[in-house]
């Protein structure tokens, strides 16, 4: 028997269906380390402007949480600080 089973059918759906993620994500993949490389080149570009890349990493990092989860990490930090004895205040 040379015809197709809907087994075979299935498989090669599954197959072909996983042939396409794959090359999906790797093309994504792709993309973000375009993308990785054009963000290193803003923070040199900073930098040789006489930013302090850290401290922009920070920043940007701050801009993505909501003003209420930086709010609460500020005060733990407090908090952890000041059990160090490294507050300004205590």
């Amino acid at each position: 028997m040379d015809a197709k089973t809907p087994v075979d059918d299935k498989t090669s759906f599954a197959q072909g269906q996983l042939k396409s993620l794959v090359e999906r994500i790797e093309r994504l993949e792709e993309e973000k380390k375009a993308i990785a490389g054009d963000i290193k080149e803003v923070y040199a570009e900073a930098k040789g402007n006489g930013f302090d890349t850290k401290i922009l990493r920070k920043v940007v990092s701050l801009r993505k949480k909501d003003a209420n989860e930086r709010q609460e990490e500020e005060a733990i930090l407090d908090l952890y600080l000041a059990a160090l004895g490294m507050s300004g205040g205590a």
